[in-house]
């Protein structure tokens, strides 16, 4: 079996794809920091971040980069590809406060895996809609105690009922399919 590499430092991340991946690759990490390129596209981010960890790799093993973020309607998208940043300079309690008085508190959790093996470049997108709620919840990370789905936040749920649900998992879930496509 071939193995591809995950550009990612969350071992959770690797996992999470190896589930997905499993009989069609073998996943292994790649702890590689690229030069993030700042856009409102998390494709051109993902897809520019596979490309720069395939050059520095010394082989050919393909590589997938993922980049996610959170879209609160309401706020016009934001904090959109900037949700790390965000949460890094001003975290969830204060994105639950701009988006506690809006009267559209609709909100979208987005993921793109970008894949390239050197010649092409695929991107999978995925998401899940949801609400922004007070924080509730002590599991997960990130935006996931104030993103509520079907009356539950992402903080609250068992690890594997928010992967079955992720953005993240609906994008290598059709990845997976794309690969299988491509052993027939």
């Amino acid at each position: 079996m071939s193995t591809l590499r995950f550009v990612t430092t969350n071992s959770g991340k690797v996992q999470e794809a190896a589930s997905y991946l499993d009989g069609l690759r073998r996943v292994e990490q790649l702890d590689y920091d690229y030069a993030e390129l700042q856009s409102d596209d998390l494709a051109a981010i993902a897809t520019h971040g596979a490309r720069e960890a395939y050059r520095e790799t010394d082989d050919d093993t393909p590589v997938i980069v993922d980049d996610a973020g959170l879209f609160v309607r309401g706020l016009s998208g934001f904090p959109g590809p900037y949700s790390a940043y965000v949460e890094d300079t001003l975290g969830i309690e204060r994105v639950w406060e701009l988006a506690s008085d809006l009267d559209d508190r609709h909100a979208a959790f987005r993921c793109v895996v970008a894949y390239t093996d050197g010649d092409t470049v695929e991107t999978f997108t995925g998401a899940v809609q949801g609400t922004m709620v007070a924080p509730r919840g002590d599991g997960g990370f990130g935006y996931d105690p104030i993103f509520e789905h079907d009356g539950t936040t992402f903080a609250e749920m068992p690890t594997d009922r928010k992967n079955a649900l992720s953005h993240r998992g609906r994008a290598l879930a059709t990845f997976a399919d794309w690969l299988a496509e491509r052993a027939d």
